[in-house]
């Protein structure tokens, strides 16, 4: 599954262009006062302006398996890495075969590179803007994270992720190239103390060629 288009809400459109291009140095797609589109390998993500928006969101992005150590390495003097435990950045997911770190941009949004291990994608280039593959998950706030995801599966012929444990607090659709992950309102986004909270998304997604449209 492939999230090909994500639309979220900022509350300042100029600082979050900044942050995207600058820091991160992605391109650019298209711009005016209201919204940026912002070229993310693969995934395009676009921002649309609300003045009054307080809220966040967490979303990461897939980088090579092999590249995760130098991924820390770029961004050193770029972002801040949110801390695991005893000064380690990195959380090892071995159930998912994946590594990930998680920062902020200048949102407060939770961000996130991960290194999903089972992925034939390793790269021999040195790691840079260029090296982030998709958007790989989306997080979706809902009252019931279960209920969703089997309608999702019943409307859309999606699947559960068969790597993650499915529950009525906390469950993914996808697989390792895409997910939505969905979960229970005042859930903490891991690995922090920030609550999760429901926020206007669009998702765009491509399932065994077939393209759909969520919105939630």
């Amino acid at each position: 599954m492939k999230l090909e288009h994500i639309q979220i809400e900022t509350n300042n459109i100029l600082k979050i262009t900044a942050f995207y291009q600058d820091v991160l140095e992605l391109s650019i797609i298209e711009k005016d006062e209201n919204s940026v589109s912002i070229q993310a390998g693969n995934s395009v993500l676009k921002f649309v302006e609300n003045s009054s928006f307080k809220s966040i969101y967490h979303f990461a992005f897939n980088i090579p398996e092999n590249k995760l150590d130098e991924a820390i390495k770029w961004c050193k003097n770029k972002v801040d890495f949110i801390l695991i435990e005893d000064q380690n950045v990195i959380t090892n997911f071995e159930n998912w075969s994946a590594q990930a770190v998680y920062f902020y941009d200048t949102n407060g949004n939770l961000l996130e590179f991960i290194a999903r291990h089972d992925l034939n994608n390793s790269q021999t280039e040195a790691f840079n803007s260029k090296s982030i593959l998709n958007i790989s998950e989306i997080g979706i706030v809902n009252e019931n994270p279960l209920e969703l995801g089997n309608q999702l599966i019943a409307k859309h012929g999606l699947n559960f992720f068969s790597k993650n444990t499915n529950s009525e607090a906390f469950a993914a659709i996808g697989d390792d190239e895409g997910l939505l992950i969905m979960v229970k309102p005042n859930r903490n986004w891991y690995p922090t103390q920030t609550p999760s909270e429901k926020n206007k998304t669009e998702v765009r997604l491509e399932n065994n060629g077939i393209k759909i449209d969520l919105y939630f």
